[in-house]
């Protein structure tokens, strides 16, 4: 299968706009608890007719700083409520709103905001703020820096005070003269590698987005489940769910507290969550430390094992008896945990961002919490494709959303069209007449496709490792099943012109504390300290053996180098999704690379 199409199954109307639920729920449910904010350390209901207020209020201040249908709007800030707020306020005027990552550098937020040429930011901070503002002198179009978090008066009591005195139907006016074609949003690409690029995404590309997820999750996306949101809203797939679950009626809370998710997750108690694979895998891997440290390490592997034959045999004709007994006996000891971990309720999660590894994916199923994968691109509004309720496939990202078309073009690389394509890159028309030929974009992704129309990404076409002798390597096969491992926290295949395939190797800083007290070393010793160690590059090419199981010798990882440090957002090795940049990597580690090719 070279080519397919799946038709919508839902229609997209000249006024259909992703903020036209706002005031349809507050005339028809005001009382339903649409949101939940987290206040003092409690989680508090937000009704419909609350929220719509907040936004009209934020809306009529806008209005009042003269803010225009077109104009851009900046949000720099981490995942919280008045995210969501701000962000239906903008679109309301007719304004786009253009996300920035709270852990932006100055160049990365001068960028944003010169390129799009923002005439506000909302900054969350008074740090954010200043940040801003150092830059202002510079950015002639920007005219005002509101302060979400602030001593003084917040954005949105600045708001409220310019907005007082603006007519309410003002607002109303506004959204009625909203177009599903109008521009929404203009989302910069994290980048891993050159200048972010930004996506114009339009209200009818979110529409086909959150109808299509609701289509392709039907029970998931339904009035009163509950999201918890924790990724960074800057990223497309945290928004899009965002909007599509506050239209649905689903309950969302906010968090960007990564390190107190289990405490969060045990009061606010979701039913479903959203996150990239490398938090799937944190949570495996410190499970299986936890019972190592305990001294249940065999425990836990077997209880990993029949979780993910569970799953299998969920695919073959369902478990036998005794199969089921095991299972039985495990939920008990094991599973029970790892899902009160999630609050209790929590039943299913959307991954997406990355490839997450099969194993991981029947274990989680296996376990009692389905992850439906999907993919997509800041260009696809997220995901173009997802496993769906009750028609899935581990180990693939699922099937076309409805409304959209994919072809393999003769590399295999897979291109796209349909309701979530983007309108193209913002003053860039060189970039986009390069992504989009003949209307088909072309993400830049190798894929193959079965007779079933599932879906599965083989790597990035720009990350294919071609080894001296021709081979072509895909990272990505490799990586994942290393990021598997509880005790590695990344790792990066190199070999482009060699004879070979090596790995760098980053120790989780967590698990290699527990590690150092069931191997007897000091413990005060280092990463650094210890790379050269027997018993730690014996642990890691295990690992490496199990991950060169699912490719061919002549792709297998042949030497590696245990890395002093990990790799981080920070440290600028790690997009805000946790992917690698891979040139940025090579160069800073360039003589690790090399050293694994000096010959002896």
């Amino acid at each position: 299968m070279r080519e397919l199409s799946v038709p919508a199954s839902f229609e997209v109307g000249e006024h259909d706009t992703v903020v036209n639920a706002v005031f349809e729920h507050e005339r028809d449910d005001p009382n339903f608890p649409i949101y939940e904010r987290l206040v003092d350390g409690q989680w508090r209901p937000v009704t419909a007719a609350e929220a719509a207020a907040l936004v009209r209020s934020a809306a009529q201040g806008l209005l009042a700083e003269g803010v225009q249908p077109g104009d851009r709007v900046a949000i720099l800030s981490a995942t919280r409520f008045e995210w969501a707020i701000l962000d239906f306020a903008i679109l309301a005027i007719g304004a786009l709103t253009v996300p920035i990552y709270e852990t932006s550098s100055a160049e990365q937020v001068q960028w944003v905001l010169s390129d799009s040429g923002a005439v506000a930011v909302f900054a969350e901070t008074d740090e954010h703020a200043a940040l801003v503002n150092q830059l202002f002198d510079d950015l002639p179009e920007l005219r005002k820096v509101y302060r979400i978090e602030s001593d003084g008066a917040s954005a949105f009591e600045e708001l409220a005070a310019a907005g007082a005195a603006v007519d309410p139907a003002e607002v109303t006016k506004r959204v009625e003269g909203l177009r599903s074609a109008d521009p929404a949003t203009l989302i910069y690409t994290s980048g891993t590698t050159g200048r972010p690029k930004g996506c114009v995404l339009t209200h009818s590309n979110l529409v086909y987005e959150i109808q299509g997820s609701k289509a392709a999750m039907p029970t998931l996306l339904s009035e009163r489940e509950r999201l918890l949101v924790f990724l960074p809203l800057a990223h497309v797939l945290a928004r899009a769910l965002t909007i599509g679950a506050f239209n649905f009626k689903v309950t969302v809370g906010f968090t960007s507290d990564i390190k107190n998710l289990v405490a969060l997750f045990g009061v606010f108690k979701p039913t479903i969550v959203v996150s990239v694979p490398r938090v799937f895998e944190k949570v495996y891997n410190t499970a299986a430390q936890n019972a190592a440290d305990g001294g249940k390490g065999k425990i836990f592997e077997m209880a990993v094992q029949t979780a993910v034959e569970y799953s299998e045999a969920q695919d073959a004709g369902g478990p036998g008896l005794l199969l089921k007994l095991k299972h039985a006996v495990f939920d008990r000891l094991v599973y029970h945990k790892l899902r009160a971990a999630l609050g209790g309720d929590c039943r299913a999660a959307i991954s997406g961002g990355a490839p997450l590894g099969a194993r991981l994916c029947h274990f989680y199923r296996g376990v009692g919490l389905t992850i439906y994968e999907g993919y997509g691109l800041t260009e696809t509004s997220a995901a173009i494709a997802v496993n769906q309720v009750g028609d899935m496939k581990v180990g693939t990202v699922g099937k076309l959303l409805p409304g959209n078309s994919f072809r393999l073009g003769e590399d295999s690389e897979l291109l796209v069209r349909g309701g979530v394509v983007f309108q193209g890159y913002w003053k860039n028309d060189e970039a986009t007449n390069d992504a989009v030929r003949d209307g088909w974009f072309h993400t830049g992704d190798l894929g193959e496709v079965d007779a079933d129309g599932f879906i599965k990404i083989v790597g990035r076409k720009k990350e294919i490792i071609v080894t001296a002798g021709g081979k072509n390597v895909a990272p990505a096969v490799l990586e994942d099943e290393l990021r598997a491992h509880p005790l590695i926290s990344q790792a990066m295949a190199v070999g482009d012109a060699q004879p070979f395939i090596g790995a760098l190797i980053t120790i989780d800083p967590e698990a290699f504390e527990g590690w150092k007290q069931r191997h007897g070393k000091q413990a005060e010793a280092t990463v650094a300290d210890l790379a050269g160690d027997p018993d730690l590059r014996a642990e890691v090419e295990q690992a490496i053996k199990v991950a060169n199981g699912h490719v061919s010798h002549a792709e297998s990882i042949r030497k590696f180098r245990i890395l002093p440090v990990d790799f981080t957002e920070d440290t600028g090795e790690l997009t805000p999704t946790m992917k690698v940049k891979r040139k940025v990597i090579a160069e800073k580690f360039a003589e690790e690379i090399e050293a694994i090719y000096r010959k002896d």
